[in-house]
Formats: C-alpha cells, structure tokens, sequence
C-alpha cells in the first residue's frame, strides 16, 4: 500500500460572529487507493436504505425517519479499518481575545487552529492530498492561505508532504459528506443540543463504537476517532 492519502476537511461554525459558541474542524481521511472503493460503498449504503446514489449526506438533514440510514453510514465507518477522523473542538469562541495576541485576527486564527487539527494526521514520510468543501466566494483565497500555511508549519516548503490542496463541492464527494456527518455529531453534541431524536440515535452510536463522550480529548495516538478538546488559554499563555 503506498504512503499517499486522500484527506477530506471540513468544519462547523467556524465564522467569528455567527451566534454559536461551540466550533468544530475536522477531516476523515484515507489512503489513495481505497479511496474509489470506500465512496462506491457509502452510494451502495444510501441505495440499501432506498435513496439516490446522488443523496448528498448532511448532518442537517438527519430526521427520526432516517436515522437507520444514518447510523449505517456510522457503522460503516467503525468497521473500515481503512478510514479515520480527527477533530478539533473549540467549546467556546466568546473567550478568544484576538487583540492580546500581536498580528493575530480571527482568520489568522483559523488557520493556526486548522494546522493544530491536520498536524496529528500528517506524518513527514507520507504524501497528502487535502479536499475542502467549496463555501463561499473566499474559498480560493482561504485554500491558498491554508496550504501555505499547513507548509511552512511543517518546513514542506517544496510541497512534497502536502501535495495538493483543492476545493471540490461536497455533494460530488463521499467521504466530504462523511466528515460533515462526524463533525456535525461533535458540534451537536459540543453545543448542548438534544432536540432530535433523530441526532441523538447517531450520537448515541458514535459513543458506543467509539467508546468517547465527544466532548474530551482522546490520547493522542487514538487513530480511529480522534478528538481534540482545545481551550483559549492554551495559545495566550
């Protein structure tokens, strides 16, 4: 098996004035060559359960009605040795205080948080190739700040770890709607939210098979689920 992998990104409330005080990064990834068999998988899961194979995924879609569908996607991912997820929580964006810390605004801030999630993941003898979720019209310019960025963190200054990173739109990507899934669990989750029965069942299946609360940092060489649990102080000490 080669050294190279697919890592898809994405995020939840992750904009500085959007009323949410929980925000969650994360990503599932796997190796390139499993990454066409794994996305012909997750189309044959939606077929079983009665849905199109262009059934876009979306944690805000998740209803009572489909929890089944949901949590097969979930079990899927727990019994796929070839696919992993890691996420960055930030429980409470209300105590970051971007003036104390010199050049420093909240989009600054975002990439620093972005690297701290995608670090763990990266290994310096492996190649990477990171997909983003296409957002908005600063897409461009955010997937250009984030490489070079992620680079010069990691002295890739050649390129040669992270190959490549590329918007690409959600709904054409398996694995990107999965992310969103496991992210959308965490932030839920994070958030204090309980009101769908539907959530609920698939948060209830994420904490059983991963054996965490979702709300804790794992141990750092936790290589399925992998959460971290960040707090404003941590940066501003």
């Amino acid at each position: 098996m080669s050294d190279i992998f697919n890592v898809y990104c994405d995020e939840s409330c992750h904009l500085e004035h959007d009323h949410q005080l929980a925000m969650v990064l994360g990503a599932v990834w796997c190796p390139i060559e499993k990454s066409r068999e794994i996305a012909v998988r997750l189309r044959e899961i939606k077929q079983k359960n009665g849905l199109s194979r262009d059934f876009e995924v979306k944690w805000t879609k998740i209803s009572p009605a489909k929890a089944a569908f949901y949590i097969d996607l979930i079990d899927y991912f727990f019994d796929d040795d070839d696919l992993s997820f890691r996420a960055l929580i930030i429980p409470d964006k209300t105590k970051i205080n971007h003036d104390a810390i010199l050049g420093q605004d909240h989009d600054t801030w975002y990439y620093k948080m972005y690297f701290d999630m995608l670090k763990v993941i990266f290994r310096p003898d492996a190649r990477y190739r990171v997909y983003l979720d296409i957002k908005d019209t600063r897409g461009a310019e955010k997937a250009r700040k984030l490489h070079d960025v992620l680079c010069n963190n990691m002295y890739d200054f050649s390129r040669e770890v992270i190959e490549r990173l590329q918007l690409v739109h959600s709904h054409e990507v398996e694995q990107l709607q999965l992310a969103d899934l496991l992210i959308g669990a965490v932030s839920y989750i994070n958030r204090g939210l309980a009101g769908n029965a539907g959530k609920m069942a698939v948060i209830d299946r994420i904490k059983q098979r991963s054996g965490y609360d979702l709300t804790r940092t794992t141990l750092l060489r936790e290589n399925k689920f992998n959460l971290f649990r960040w707090h404003a102080q941590e940066l501003q000490a």
